[in-house]
């Protein structure tokens, strides 16, 4: 069986440790001002510190962020199991503040949301509410380009059993 797996891009979680310890750096500085309003500088300090140690977390993680195989797609973040090709009806592209994300249209007998409680429930339809679907791959922390591995996706959700490993071992060499 071929699978690709993504990880995360470490020039990405880098921008975020560099920006994280700017701001901590200018907290910092703030604090040896007396002209300076201490309960900023422990905010920033605070809020961005906590920042530093995800971007840290994010650097040095080297788990598989998406893994795709002629079974299915899993993203770590999503989903805790693969779902499989036959199950995905459409798919389509969602962006937010420059963050893509691939949305999978699947059944409703399917969703997520069905095994939870309400308030994950109401969060479900919240979240289709604002154009996405419950299950949405986040390309936000991986570096692929969207709109290939969308057609993708689609590629797979549509070709038969046989075709996908090949679809799989063509994305390894392409995307």
């Amino acid at each position: 069986m071929q699978e690709f797996r993504l990880y995360k891009s470490p020039g990405k979680a880098l921008k975020l440790l560099v920006g994280c310890a700017a701001f901590v750096a200018i907290g910092c500085l703030m604090l040896g001002r007396p002209d300076a309003p201490r309960w900023v500088a422990w905010a920033s300090i605070g809020f961005f510190g906590i920042g530093l140690l995800v971007s840290l977390f994010q650097l040095l993680d080297r788990r598989p962020q998406i893994i795709v195989n002629d079974v299915g797609v899993f993203d770590r973040m999503m989903h805790h199991e693969f779902i499989n090709w036959a199950l995905i009806q459409d798919v389509y592209l969602a962006e937010v503040n420059k963050q893509a994300f691939i949305c999978l249209v699947v059944d409703e007998a399917f969703e997520p949301s069905r095994r939870q409680g309400k308030f994950k429930q109401g969060m479900a339809s919240l979240n289709k509410g604002m154009g996405f679907q419950e299950l949405n791959i986040s390309l936000g922390f991986v570096s692929i380009d969207a709109f290939r591995f969308a057609e993708f996706i689609l590629a797979m959700r549509s070709a038969e059993a046989p075709q996908r490993e090949a679809l799989v071992r063509k994305a390894i060499a392409n995307l």
